[in-house]
Parts: C-alpha cells; sequence; structure tokens
C-alpha cells in the first residue's frame, strides 16, 4: 500500500502561482494530478511517468509544469498564470505495481482556489 499526501494549496488572485506537491511513501510507475471543481467530473490535469514523459490538459499546457525526484519519491506541481477556472480540489495519483498487481493511489487533495 503507498500513502500519497499533498500539500501547497491554498487562495490566489487571478494570474497568480501555486506550487502543489505530493509526497509517496512508496515508489510508483507513474504520477499525476487531477482536480475537481465544483459541480463537475474529476479530469487529468498532469502525468509524469517514472521515466519522465509528461503529458497536460490542453487547458493547463503552458502554464503548469510537472516535475518529479525519483529518489525523493515526490511530485510538484508548478500553477502559473492561474485563472478562476482552474479552482477546485487537486489530487495526486499514482500507479505502483506491487507484486505483479497494478494498483492505483489517490490522495486526499487540496484544495485550489484562484478569486480575487
Amino acid at each position: 500500500q503507498v500513502q500519497l499526501v499533498e500539500s501547497g494549496g491554498g487562495l490566489v488572485q487571478p494570474g497568480g502561482s501555486l506550487r502543489l506537491s505530493c509526497s509517496a511513501s512508496g515508489s510508483l510507475l507513474s504520477m499525476d494530478w487531477y482536480r475537481q471543481a465544483p459541480g463537475k467530473q474529476r479530469e487529468l490535469v498532469a502525468m509524469i511517468t517514472r521515466g519522465g514523459s509528461i503529458n497536460y490538459a490542453n487547458s493547463v499546457n503552458g502554464r503548469f509544469t510537472i516535475s518529479r525526484d525519483n529518489g525523493k519519491d515526490t511530485m510538484h506541481l508548478q500553477m502559473n498564470a492561474l485563472k478562476p477556472e482552474d479552482t477546485g480540489i487537486y489530487y495526486c495519483h499514482g500507479w505502483g505495481l506491487i507484486l505483479g498487481k497494478l494498483n492505483d493511489y489517490w490522495g486526499q487533495g487540496t484544495q485550489v482556489t484562484v478569486s480575487s
């Protein structure tokens, strides 16, 4: 079992920046960030594999940067030029392989609010 703990959420004005972090208790094949806005489905924001392959949602491409420190099993999401529509709960998620079985894990979420 791998536990994920997010940090770094908060309230920021439009155009501002926040940096989210996710710490994993074990090694994961890939890690990603999801977000869920009020009344909407959870959506994938960005993902990064252990080998460093990265993908972003179109809505955040060019504004968000995902990074990963494999040695520390941590992941970060640098969010710049934030917009009110970026508001939501951001969840850390990861896939891990244990005894040949693929499992996925979720963090508890951290609130990001973009508002003036």
